[in-house]
């Protein structure tokens, strides 16, 4: 599909058709494509916790407060991040860049984040965010549809998925076949109204 009918045609699916099923193949080049996502100094913060066990979607659509698409689409995502990802190892996202750009790069990215916790986890949740819309346009354009879930207790999701010690939760990503339409949109805003130039 092409790039613009994928954003214009996305929308945030609620009932998903419980017997499609994603094959091996779209959903690791969906992953492959949204590990492409821009990342600030590539760290790459983002971790996909795919939810293949049965009662553990039924536990997590509890969390869920009860939405449906977390037990029927077919496929689930929790979007996490590792928080201190700048710091573990940092030459590893520089590896293949020659050695002058890495001798300049992993220092001043440690520089840039050391004891900045707020920016640290700004910085995480920043890449939860451009990793999420990488997978919700890629899935769109291979014909599946897809949601992004804030609306669950994040307490309870930390706790059924073993949360790693300084982990967050982005967000919850469904991802199916849409078993029915989903509704319009709400109202948007006109651009007059969200873009601006120079200065507010």
């Amino acid at each position: 599909m092409e790039l613009f009918k994928a954003v214009e045609s996305r929308r945030s699916v609620k009932h998903f058709d419980v017997t499609a099923e994603m094959p091996a193949e779209d959903f690791t080049r969906l992953v492959q494509a949204t590990m492409l996502s821009p990342t600030s100094y590539n760290i790459q913060h983002w971790r996909f916790l795919r939810i293949t066990d049965i009662s553990l979607r039924s536990q997590l659509k509890d969390a869920a407060w009860g939405q449906q698409q977390v037990e029927g689409a077919s496929e689930l995502i929790i979007l996490c991040a590792d928080i201190n990802a700048w710091s573990d190892r940092p030459e590893r996202y520089w590896a293949d860049a020659p050695k002058e750009a890495r001798d300049v790069l992993v220092p001043m990215l440690t520089e840039f984040y050391k004891g900045k916790e707020q920016l640290q986890r700004d910085e995480a949740i920043r890449s939860c965010g451009l990793a999420a819309q990488t997978m919700m346009l890629a899935a769109k354009s291979m014909g599946y549809d897809t949601g992004a879930l804030v609306g669950f207790d994040p307490e309870r999701v930390a706790e059924l998925i073993n949360l790693p010690e300084g982990y967050l939760i982005g967000m919850m990503i469904v991802i199916g076949k849409a078993a029915k339409v989903a509704n319009g949109r709400g109202g948007q805003l006109p651009i007059d109204e969200v873009l601006f130039e120079n200065t507010f």
